[in-house]
């Protein structure tokens, strides 16, 4: 199995493929990368970009498709979805 680094902040949210912060159930969407440079460029970026973002590296095996295989001890509360009540229950002024 090929190795993969990924970001997550102090928050354990992961970066994702459009420099969103995702909770990492969906990973497919998630930024991942077999070069560790790679991932030190991007580390880089996107603490350049926020700097109240605390960024670490973290490398994990991939699994058979090709996706990190996340350690559950370090994942976050899922995030919400939006739903149509959260609309609806907001107040116009």
């Amino acid at each position: 199995m090929a190795e993969l680094f990924i970001l997550q902040n102090q928050d354990k949210l992961f970066l994702g493929r459009q420099n969103q912060w995702l909770d990492g159930r969906d990973l497919a969407s998630l930024y991942k990368t077999e070069h560790k440079d790679e991932a030190v460029n991007q580390l880089f970026e996107s603490s350049s970009k926020d700097y109240t973002q605390r960024i670490k590296l973290i490398g994990c095996e991939a699994n058979e498709k090709g996706l990190p295989i996340i350690d559950p001890k370090i994942m976050p509360e899922p995030i919400p979805k939006p739903t149509r009540d959260m609309f609806d229950n907001e107040q116009v002024a």
